[in-house]
């Protein structure tokens, strides 16, 4: 075949050159070079149909690609999907079966299927459950990638898209600000659950370890001395979030934090609270979240007095009250952790990945607890490694609001004239 298509070049050329000297003698000039250009353009085409008809004919210009075995496919289709019982779900995806295919079909607009490389794009299901997994157990790619008979890019691409997909389809469903009747009915479990009343939520951070770039060394370093990223979050009575602002340098403080998020403009534009405030001890008083000392004393956050011998019985009884309402998000966070482990070390997730990551662990966490799906407990195991403490810088005396003082003095009043344990 080869040498055929040789000798059809040779053939072509020495019937253009015998022509070029022919019509060499009958003009020179524009039109000759108009001529020249002509030949040259149709001599291309020719070439290109040949060498096309060729390609046609023989395979040998191609190689596929060995993807991956049937095997991966099986085990998904036959193991997972026909005779995975309901801890086995639990225990690997985190929720129930049916829990997952309701999240996978909130997911369909947001990962349509696409063919890239000349192979078919994964079923919508398997991408999530590859995502989940990762998500939930934070074994490496390498290991994941058999499992389900792909490659490990393909795996910390599912892990990538179904992030964002879970951020931009399940955020506004289940990570968002509550609207007045929902804030009500927020204070009333606080009051009814944990003793603490007028209160919507309460605030702390998460300190999550990673592994920072050298230029940014110094910023992730938090005041403990190990890096971090720096994760505010606010949950209500039930423990489930409803604000989360992310990717904050670990170097900076809590206070810092929280007058750069959204949380703080919301509660200067009064986005917290019904207009007019509702009634609490026959004062129109705003609703509160509950903080610890690391936060700013203002009239919509509330913190522990500083511990001394100074404290009366009232204020010994309120920072008791305030700490043990507070404890509902130090919970949360040990229950998000627990279920999403990747959390609990990030160093394979990029800067840029990482706060959408944690933002679908938030959310997800928050579809498992809605959906009331089982927290196992020996998932807590190793989730609080004491080689890395909580960094508690206090909060600068400069963002104390003076009229926050009433507030915390008017609940002492309601604890003491309550009674109630």
């Amino acid at each position: 075949m080869r040498q055929r298509l040789l000798l059809l070049l040779g053939a072509l050329l020495r019937r253009g050159g015998g022509r070029r000297r022919a019509m060499a003698g009958r003009w020179d000039g524009p039109q000759r070079r108009a001529w020249l250009r002509h030949y040259y353009s149709q001599r291309q085409k020719r070439l290109m149909t040949l060498l096309i008809a060729r390609r046609r004919r023989t395979s040998c210009y191609f190689y596929p690609r060995a993807w991956p075995s049937v095997r991966g496919a099986d085990w998904w289709e036959r193991v997972v999907l026909k005779e995975f019982g309901p801890q086995d779900w639990l225990e690997k995806f985190r929720m129930s079966r049916e829990t997952f295919f309701y999240v996978c079909n909130l997911l369909r607009p947001g990962l349509a299927p696409h063919s890239a490389h000349f192979h078919p794009a994964l079923p919508l299901e398997q991408r999530v459950a590859v995502a989940l997994w990762h998500l939930a157990t934070n074994v490496e790619y390498q290991t994941l990638s058999p499992l389900f008979g792909v490659g490990p890019s393909t795996v910390q691409t599912c892990v990538r898209e179904v992030s964002y997909a879970v951020v931009l389809l399940l955020k506004p469903l289940y990570l968002r600000l509550p609207n007045e009747k929902e804030l009500e009915n927020m204070a009333r479990i606080f009051r009814a659950r944990w003793g603490f009343p007028h209160c919507i939520g309460a605030l702390d951070s998460l300190h999550l370890p990673i592994n920072p770039p050298l230029r940014l060394s110094a910023d992730y370093c938090n005041g403990q001395g190990w890096h971090s990223i720096l994760t505010q979050a606010t949950v209500d009575g039930l423990g489930q979030f409803w604000d989360v602002s992310t990717a904050f340098p670990g170097s900076m403080e809590n206070s810092a934090v929280l007058e750069s998020s959204r949380l703080w403009v919301l509660a200067k534009e009064g986005r917290l609270c019904p207009n007019p405030p509702k009634d609490f001890m026959g004062k129109a008083q705003k609703y509160v979240l509950l903080g610890d000392a690391t936060y700013p004393l203002q009239d919509w956050i509330l913190k522990p007095y500083q511990e001394d011998e100074k404290l009366t019985q009232r204020q010994l009884q309120f920072n008791y009250r305030l700490r043990r309402a507070h404890s509902v998000i130090e919970n949360a966070f040990l229950r998000l952790k627990a279920r999403w482990q990747i959390l609990l070390k990030c160093d394979d997730c990029s800067l840029e990945l990482l706060p959408t990551l944690v933002l679908a662990c938030c959310i997800l966490h928050n579809v498992c607890e809605a959906h009331d799906n089982p927290f196992n407990e020996e998932w807590l195991e190793g989730t609080e490694p004491t080689e890395l403490p909580k960094p508690c810088q206090p909060a600068p005396a400069a963002m104390e609001d003076g009229r926050a003082e009433q507030v915390r003095e008017l609940m002492c009043q309601y604890f003491e004239s309550c009674g109630e344990g």
